[in-house]
């Protein structure tokens, strides 16, 4: 007979898709100790996303149909209570929270005994919105944080803006950086992955190419990603035949990034891979990875080519300055400034000793700054003994 209950945990994210706050729920999930919790994961109706298949028994999954990205009153009144209920029917002592709409939604559904605890990925604010909309969400933040036991960020710069901005959850706010098993991470040969991407361009283009070089990225198809600014900076290399520039992703950007493409005349040069399961295994097929958000917290992407080796070159946004050091395992560019981009990508294919040096000084970044284990234990560490009621 077990001398100790397991505590409960309820994990909700807002979308049914594999982004960077699933990939941080699944890498810190696969790292609890069953035998002390019982998790349930759950995330909003996304009929198209494939994150809650990742769960096998004993972990529980459930779809919040009425949880959606884009605000609706009725439907949002309809997931509080779906999310009232769910955590009745899941017996949670601890909601973990992830992203902006889950975050406000789970944190209002929440009973008061129990502990929320809410991390955020990226503050939605600093997405590229008008100016009415960022005010909307920083009121919409400090007016839920209230209803939170813990805040958790994944960078300086989202801590330091939420204490200037008085984002004050009852508890504490916490900076846990991401975290990643590089020995846990899986490639592909680099040979069979460049054959398999060659073989979709193939199939996408109508046209067989080659290549010395692939420059790459890997990114949901949203504004904040920038990555029409990568595409500009593939103008610099047309008349380069050993170069091609590829992203692996999918998204509500798709159609307007394949006009730019065509617009520029790239049909040749720039390709949109669409969504590939496990994406990230590709990224032996790539030379050189290419971050050009212009709003991120803690990008997994970047983390993940950097465990693979690879030069990397990111925009100077969200937890970048803390992962990057300019010139040794890495180059910093500005948001939104394509000519950096391609004057980077220049620098490393012109010296082969540097694109060797770069990914091996990215590889050993990951693997002692930033472990999975020690992500994992510190989020561990805010569950805490038992769930307490914050208004005993």
């Amino acid at each position: 007979m077990e001398s100790k209950t397991k505590k409960a945990i309820l994990f909700i994210v807002t979308l049914n898709e594999i982004g960077g706050a699933q990939r941080f729920l699944a890498s810190l999930i696969s790292n609890l100790n069953l035998e002390k919790y019982d998790i349930t994961a759950a995330a909003g109706d996304n009929s198209t996303g494939d994150f809650l298949k990742l769960f096998e028994n004993p972990i529980k999954t459930y779809l919040i149909k009425n949880l959606k990205r884009d605000p609706n009153l009725f439907s949002d009144i309809r997931a509080i209570f779906e999310i009232r209920q769910l955590i009745k029917k899941s017996g949670a002592e601890v909601v973990f929270l992830n992203s902006s709409k889950a975050g406000f939604i789970g944190s209002l559904a929440a009973p008061k005994n129990v502990k929320v605890i809410y991390r955020i990925g990226g503050w939605s604010f600093n997405d590229p919105w008008p100016k009415w909309k960022k005010w909307l969400w920083v009121r919409l933040e400090k007016i839920s944080a209230k209803w939170k036991d813990v805040i958790i960020v994944n960078n300086k710069h989202d801590f330091d803006q939420a204490q200037k901005l008085k984002i004050k959850p009852r508890g504490r706010l916490a900076l846990i950086h991401n975290g990643l098993d590089v020995y846990k991470t899986e490639l592909l040969q680099k040979d069979e992955a460049r054959m398999k991407l060659f073989e979709k361009i193939a199939k996408y283009s109508g046209k067989v190419f080659q290549a010395k070089y692939i420059i790459g990225s890997i990114a949901n198809f949203y504004p904040t990603k920038g990555l029409k600014y990568l595409i500009e900076a593939a103008r610099n290399f047309k008349d380069r035949d050993d170069i091609l520039f590829l992203i692996i992703g999918g998204g509500e950007e798709r159609e307007s990034l394949r006009e730019q493409i065509q617009k520029a005349g790239l049909q040749n040069k720039v390709f949109l891979a669409g969504q590939l399961e496990n994406g990230s295994k590709y990224l032996s097929a790539f030379d050189i990875f290419v971050l050009p958000s212009v709003k991120e917290g803690f990008p997994w992407a970047l983390i993940e080519a950097m465990s693979a080796k690879l030069p990397v070159i990111a925009t100077n946004v969200g937890a970048v300055p803390e992962i990057i050091e300019n010139g040794k395992n890495g180059f910093m560019v500005e948001p939104g400034n394509s000519d950096q981009i391609a004057e980077k990508i220049k620098t490393i294919l012109a010296d082969d000793r540097l694109r060797l040096e770069l990914g091996i000084q990215a590889h050993q970044t990951v693997l002692f700054k930033f472990p999975l284990d020690k992500m994992a234990r510190q989020i561990e560490d805010l569950l805490g003994p038992e769930a307490i009621n914050p208004q005993s």
